[in-house]
This record gives C-alpha cells, sequence and structure tokens, in this order.
C-alpha cells in the first residue's frame, strides 16, 4: 500500500456529516494546498521534469502535445470521479473536482504569468516534489485529492485483488520508461529524484487519523502484507 491509497483511506474512515462539512478553514487549506502543487508542477515543468501518477500523464502529454498541462490534467482525471464517488463517496469526489479544476486553472495561469527560465534540475526535481508532497498531504487531511490512478489502484484492489501498491509501482515505471524514450538521461533522472522526493513527504508528514472502521483496518493491512511478500 503506497503512501497515496494510505492518506486516501485514513482520510475517509470515521468521517461523520459534520466532518465532511465544508468550512472557511477547510475551503482555505484546499486552495493552499492546490497552490503548493501547482508551484511544484510549474518548476517541473521549467525543468522538463515529470512527477507520478496522473499529473506525471499530463507533463508527458503537454511535453508532446499542442495541449496546456491543465487541460490535459482535467480531461485525464473525467473517467475517475465515477471511481471515486463508488469507492470514497460524493463528498470525497466534488471535493477532489473542486481540486483538480482549480489546480488545472492555477498551473495555466503560472505557466503564463510567472516565467522561470533555465532552472537547475536537481534543485528543481526536489523543490517540486517537496512542494508537490505538501500539497497533496494538506488536501488528505481535508478530505480531497487530486484524483487518478490511485483511486484507479484502490478500485482494482477491491474489485479484483490486484495490489494497489503493485499498480501504482507499475504505472510509475511505465511513466519512466515512457520518459526515457521522450527526454534525456539528465531529465530521466530528474524525474526519478522527483518521484523519490513526493513519496517521502508523503510518507514522512502524513497524520494518521486516531480512529479508522474496521474495514479500512483489514484494507491497509491486507494491501501492505501483500507488497511486503511480493517484494
Amino acid at each position: 500500500m503506497t503512501a497515496f491509497q494510505r492518506l486516501i483511506l485514513r482520510a475517509n474512515s470515521g468521517r461523520s456529516w459534520a466532518a465532511n462539512a465544508i468550512t472557511l478553514r477547510s475551503l482555505i487549506t484546499l486552495v493552499e494546498g492546490c497552490l503548493l502543487v501547482a508551484l511544484g508542477v510549474h518548476l517541473l515543468q521549467a525543468g522538463g521534469l515529470l512527477v507520478s501518477g496522473t499529473a506525471g500523464i499530463s507533463l508527458l502529454g503537454a511535453d508532446l502535445t499542442s495541449l496546456s498541462f491543465g487541460s490535459l490534467f482535467f480531461l485525464i482525471n473525467l473517467p475517475f470521479y465515477w471511481l471515486a464517488w463508488k469507492q470514497l463517496g460524493l463528498n470525497f469526489t466534488l471535493r477532489t473536482l473542486g481540486c483538480v479544476t482549480l489546480l488545472s486553472v492555477l498551473s495555466d495561469v503560472l505557466t503564463s504569468s510567472l516565467p522561470l527560465g533555465e532552472v537547475s534540475l536537481p534543485v528543481a526535481a526536489v523543490a517540486a516534489g517537496l512542494l508537490i508532497g505538501l500539497g497533496v498531504t494538506l488536501l488528505f487531511r481535508e478530505n480531497a485529492s487530486l484524483g487518478g490512478l490511485n483511486i484507479l489502484s484502490l478500485h482494482l484492489e477491491r474489485r479484483f485483488g490486484i495490489h494497489a501498491g503493485r499498480t501504482t509501482f507499475s504505472f510509475d515505471l511505465l511513466l519512466i520508461a515512457l520518459a526515457a524514450l521522450a527526454y534525456p538521461w539528465p531529465q530521466v533522472v530528474g524525474s526519478a529524484l522527483a518521484f523519490a522526493t513526493l513519496s517521502f513527504v508523503l510518507g514522512r508528514y502524513h497524520r494518521r487519523t486516531p480512529q479508522t472502521t474496521k474495514t479500512t483496518r483489514d484494507i491497509t493491512h491486507s494491501s501492505e502484507d501483500s507488497v511486503q511478500a511480493a517484494g
């Protein structure tokens, strides 16, 4: 079970309607999280780097097509909202839709209004991984996400018994392989560094919820045991 899946499950465990109700504080936190991620994505774009998940696919697509990152990120996430609703509830899905839309807009605004010029690839990779990791952590703490492949991984695990960790790892390997075909090796290495930094931040800074449902504990423990056995 990856840090993304653990964050999703913990963010949705034992939450009452009152806990899910949107407040000014949670709204500000969601905007802050999206802004941090948008800044991280802007750094990645300046260095021609990728990161894991649908954001990485969107960055790759933006480099290979005439579409912007924001447009691609919004479009790629559309098929995952139905899965999010089925697996994690309407509240989570609506918040995720709002965050994906906001990130799409912010990233395109930053691209047009904040040119960065040439950047150091290692610095851009680490800084972007930190910014995106902290931003995603804030979103999960407010019962939201940036959608994408991690929701699909959870669905495949629950429906077909395919380990979520293996699915996510396979997607990331495929993305790195595509990057190796499309980019020079310094950018591939830099992208791998961004992957690693993001994963480290999510694993270090996510906050464990004090109460979890039995179903959540069973899914989490089962997935983690499976990934450990596979390793």
